[in-house]
C-alpha cells in the first residue's frame, strides 16, 4: 500500500512500508547557476537503498532524476558550465535558465498507484517565459516479493516564446560523445564502474558504459554492488515505443554514473512557436542484480 505525503510548497514523498521510495522536490533551489528546477531525490529501492545522487562534488547541478535541456536556443537548462566550441566549458551564468513549478493540475492517490500532473514554465535567464510544460509522474507496479517498483515520467512541452526554440547538446555544438540533454539520472557514488547492459547484451564492454554511448534502444539497464549493504541494485531506463526512433542514450558508468534519454544527441531539432512535443519514459527500480532476460520479462508484464 502506497502512502503519499505532500509538504505543500516543498516536496511530495511516496512511501511503501517504512521506506520512502520517492521524494519529488519542487521548491526552487537556492543556486541559480545549478539551473533551478524540480527533481526526484532520494529515489530508493523497496529495500531502502538509495539509487540517486545529489549535488556530487564533480557536478553540483546533478540532482537525482530531473528534466533538462543542455542547449536550448543559447540557454542552458542543465546547469553548471556551458560548452562553447573551441573554448571548452565556461561559467556563463547569463545562460542559465530555470523551470518554475506552477502547481499540480491533477493529484491522485490510490492504494497501489500515485499519479500527478505538474504544470511548469521554462524561464530563460532574463526572465522571459519560453515554454509551458505539462509533466506527468506516476508510481505503480510495486511488487514487494520481487523487490521492484516503477516510476513513469512524461513531458508535453509547448513553445510560448513567439519564435522557434532550438534543442541541442554539447555534441551538436561540436563536442564528441557528449550528447547529454533531456531526462537525466545521476547515480550515487557506488554505482561508479557498475554494469551497463541493453537488450540481449550483458556487460559494459569496450569501456564502462561507453559501448552504448549514442546508441538507440527500447531500454538500458544499470546494476551495481552497493557499499555498506550486501547485494546489488538495478535501475532500468525504458522508452515508450513511440520515443525510440527520436532518442539516443547518453550513458557513463565512469567517472560519473549517469544516464540521459537524449532527444538531441547528434542533431538539433526545432520546435516552432505555438507547437508542442511529448515523450514518455519509465524508470524501474529494483533490489538485486538483474540481467537482460529478467528485464525483458518484467517490462513485457507492465504495459504502457
Amino acid at each position: 500500500m502506497l502512502r503519499v505525503v505532500h509538504a505543500y510548497g516543498d516536496a511530495v514523498g511516496v512511501s511503501v512500508g517504512d521506506a520512502e521510495i520517492l521524494r519529488y522536490v519542487y521548491r526552487p533551489d537556492p543556486e541559480a547557476f545549478e539551473s533551478r528546477k524540480p527533481y526526484a531525490h532520494p529515489v530508493r529501492t523497496l529495500g531502502g537503498r538509495v539509487v540517486t545522487g545529489y549535488r556530487p562534488s564533480d557536478h553540483r547541478w546533478h540532482k537525482g532524476v530531473q528534466m533538462t535541456a543542455s542547449h536550448l536556443s543559447g540557454q542552458n537548462f542543465w546547469g553548471g558550465n556551458s560548452y562553447v566550441h573551441g573554448r571548452g566549458y565556461l561559467p556563463l551564468p547569463e545562460r542559465i535558465g530555470w523551470m518554475r513549478h506552477d502547481g499540480f493540475s491533477s493529484f491522485e492517490v490510490g492504494e497501489d498507484r500515485f499519479a500527478c500532473v505538474e504544470d511548469l514554465t521554462w524561464v530563460e535567464n532574463g526572465g522571459e517565459e519560453w515554454a509551458r510544460e505539462e509533466r506527468g509522474l506516476s508510481v505503480h507496479s510495486v511488487d514487494a516479493a520481487a523487490g521492484v517498483w516503477v516510476l513513469d515520467w512524461s513531458i508535453r512541452l509547448t513553445n510560448v516564446r513567439g519564435e522557434e526554440l532550438r534543442f541541442g547538446s554539447p555534441t551538436t555544438a561540436g563536442r564528441e560523445t557528449a550528447g547529454y540533454t533531456g531526462l537525466q539520472w545521476r547515480g550515487p557514488r557506488d554505482f561508479t564502474g557498475g554494469t551497463v547492459f541493453a537488450p540481449g547484451v550483458e556487460g559494459g564492454g569496450g569501456g564502462p558504459g561507453e559501448r552504448f554511448m549514442g546508441t538507440r534502444g527500447p531500454w538500458l539497464g544499470f546494476t551495481a554492488e552497493r557499499d555498506e549493504w550486501d547485494g546489488a541494485s538495478t535501475v532500468v531506463f525504458a522508452h515508450a515505443p513511440e520515443n525510440v526512433a527520436s532518442h539516443h542514450w547518453f550513458v557513463r558508468s565512469e567517472p560519473t554514473p549517469s544516464v540521459a534519454f537524449s532527444w538531441a544527441f547528434f542533431e538539433e531539432f526545432g520546435l516552432p512557436a505555438g507547437e508542442s512535443f511529448g515523450f514518455r519514459y519509465r524508470v524501474v527500480v529494483a533490489d538485486g542484480a538483474w540481467g537482460s532476460e529478467r528485464v525483458e520479462e518484467f517490462l513485457a508484464g507492465v504495459p504502457w
